[in-house]
């Protein structure tokens, strides 16, 4: 893949600070305290406790500094500095670098389409390096947006995903699973090197396997919905990062209840990919927070 990554938004000399630890007095003081020393200005500060007594403690800070690209090992020491004694967990983020995306998907495109049109006009801040897929049915549609197009037949899994695994390697900061009909297996999610996001539709684990839709309405279902996750060893069990429904009814085919349930997963898709590339997004064990 040779895209170019793009490396300057209107982000410049901005950063965002993202902290987890155990709740305790001072914590936001300490940070502010650093942010003054090192002449930084908060643009915006959220922040969430579990528990008054005993909970855990999260934080996304962002600020703006002159020229903070060349001042970035000496934050980050200062960082490392104020940290340890808080018994913190943190990561730094340019807010000048755009994450780089690969999308996988196979042959339904709504998500996929979705995410293309939304990079294109400007509404979500990513580098889509490359769509990869099993199938060739979408090849001309991804073509249309300009990004690169690779078909990796799935007939031999191991295959397959070491081929994939050649292809991402230190070329992104997260893959998209936009509707892609594959299983990914343990070893592909360990070797990545990037978070991986999921979406599907919220009937599981009721309707696992195909036509979920036509068995949703043999059941009278009345909310059909998508969750958004990262995918881990569990399939589809890790961290949640956002959901919606929609309310429907009987009077509905399992053809409308598919297309209803899609506009759901665009959206839902959409928000999580949207969180991540903001750094919105801090993982708590099996669960989320978002700030």
């Amino acid at each position: 893949m040779n895209r170019k990554r793009s490396t300057m938004t209107d982000s410049t000399d901005t950063a965002r600070l993202l902290i987890t630890c155990d709740d305790q007095p001072g914590i936001v003081a300490a940070v502010a305290g650093l942010m003054a020393r090192v002449g930084a200005n908060i643009i915006s500060l959220d922040q969430h406790s579990t528990d008054a007594e005993g909970g855990k403690f999260f934080q996304r800070t962002v600020f703006h500094i002159e020229g903070f690209g060349e001042r970035r090992p000496e934050i980050e020491q200062m960082i490392a500095e104020l940290a340890a004694p808080f018994g913190m967990e943190w990561s730094l983020h340019d807010a000048s670098q755009r994450k780089r995306v690969a999308i996988f998907v196979s042959q339904y495109d709504h998500c996929l389409l979705d995410l293309l049109w939304r990079v294109q006009r400007g509404d979500l801040d990513i580098d889509i390096v490359c769509v990869v897929s099993n199938h060739t049915a979408l090849e001309q549609s991804v073509a249309n947006f300009g990004v690169p197009f690779v078909h990796i037949p799935s007939t031999d899994k191991a295959a397959m995903e070491a081929k994939q695994l050649d292809l991402l390697a230190g070329a992104v900061d997260l893959v998209v699973l936009a509707r892609y009909m594959q299983i990914l297996s343990d070893d592909f999610i360990q070797k990545v090197g990037a978070p991986v996001i999921n979406i599907h539709h919220s009937f599981l684990p009721a309707f696992i396997g195909a036509n979920p839709y036509a068995r949703a309405k043999e059941r009278g279902v009345k909310l059909i919905g998508a969750t958004a996750h990262y995918a881990t060893a569990d399939l589809d069990e890790g961290p949640i990062i956002e959901q919606d429904v929609t309310r429907v009814t009987h009077a509905e085919s399992a053809l409308e209840l598919q297309r209803r349930g899609q506009d759901v997963e665009r959206l839902v898709l959409a928000r999580a990919v949207r969180w991540h590339a903001e750094d919105r997004v801090i993982v708590h064990g099996r669960s989320t927070v978002i700030l």
